[in-house]
């Protein structure tokens, strides 16, 4: 029987995305209780949630019967994890529900190939995808080709990211970071795009691309913009994929044609606004899981913008 209304947990909640989120999850109507919780209250996402709190560590012995505990005492529905640490432990530890509360992440094989960029591009090659080429750090010895880029395997965010114009800088990274990997550099002139891609677990797929300008390691500004080509990959890698859930593709339009660099296999930094112009897919997951027809998409946003700002929160 369906809830009504439901009580849900967004753990990890203190970063860009957990605040997004709970900004759309307060103007959902199917929320009755919402919960947010951080391993620390220094961040603006304890005046976005209304019963905010402090956990604990997705490594501390204690976390997954902290969970259990509040999940039966509060009556929890679902579970969203926001961070990626939790998201690998989750994946690892093939964790899809914690006591009655179901865990909203994509799914298994999306997880596995997005959080490890080798395999990444691995999985493209192999499904006769564009893709950048790309090698395990240890494996090169010598490189010719300049610039390239250098990233970790694992890592998330641009402080993991370099491009490399030299040998011996090459060298030197190469000797600190034996878990990264290099990768080819990918021209872009024609700009580089972060796209939303949603597919239900009937097969629904639903994208949305936004061509993107960075402030630091997030999107500051961007364009939301029709390309057949592109839109054409992203449900190819949809289906290859198996996904169910929602995922984050980053790409460049290359003389090659669009040209996937990473797949982030969690919700964007660009969710409130992909929200906002139509794509909800933070409502579509929760609607795919309580297995109800998945609110209608209406693609009109071309041309629409978006610009990050900032908002100031004092106590």
């Amino acid at each position: 029987m369906i809830k009504d209304k439901l009580n849900i947990l967004v753990t990890g909640c203190g970063g860009d995305i957990g605040q997004s989120i709970g900004k759309i999850l307060n103007e959902y109507s199917l929320v009755h209780n919402l919960y947010g919780c951080d391993i620390s209250d220094k961040n603006a996402a304890k005046f976005i949630y209304p019963n905010f709190f402090l956990g604990l560590k997705y490594n501390d012995l204690n976390y997954i019967d902290s969970l259990e505990k509040f999940v039966k005492e509060n009556d929890i529905d679902f579970i969203i994890p926001i961070s990626e640490p939790e998201l690998r432990f989750f994946s690892k530890e093939k964790i899809n529900k914690i006591d009655k509360a179901e865990l909203i992440l994509a799914s298994d094989l999306a997880l596995q190939i997005g959080f490890d960029k080798l395999e990444t591009a691995n999985f493209l090659k192999i499904n006769n995808l564009p893709f950048p080429i790309t090698e395990s750090i240890e494996k090169v010895d010598l490189l010719k080709n300049f610039p390239v880029i250098l990233k970790s395997r694992t890592g998330s965010g641009s402080s993991d990211v370099s491009i490399v114009h030299d040998f011996d800088t090459f060298l030197s990274l190469k000797r600190n970071n034996p878990d990264f990997i290099v990768q080819e550099f990918l021209d872009g002139d024609n700009g580089e795009y972060t796209c939303g891609l949603f597919r239900s677990k009937n097969g629904i797929i639903r994208t949305i691309i936004i061509k993107r300008e960075l402030m630091g390691s997030q999107t500051g500004y961007g364009e939301v913009v029709d390309n057949s080509e592109i839109d054409n990959l992203l449900f190819k890698i949809a289906e290859k994929l198996s996904l169910v859930g929602s995922i984050n593709v980053q790409l460049r339009l290359t003389s090659k044609g669009p040209v996937v660099f990473e797949i982030n296999p969690r919700f964007s930094s660009t969710i409130r606004f992909r929200h906002l112009f139509g794509f909800k897919d933070m409502e579509w997951s929760i609607e795919d899981k309580l297995n109800i027809p998945i609110s209608n998409y209406s693609a009109n946003s071309i041309g629409k913008k978006l610009y990050k700002g900032f908002s100031e929160y004092i106590e």
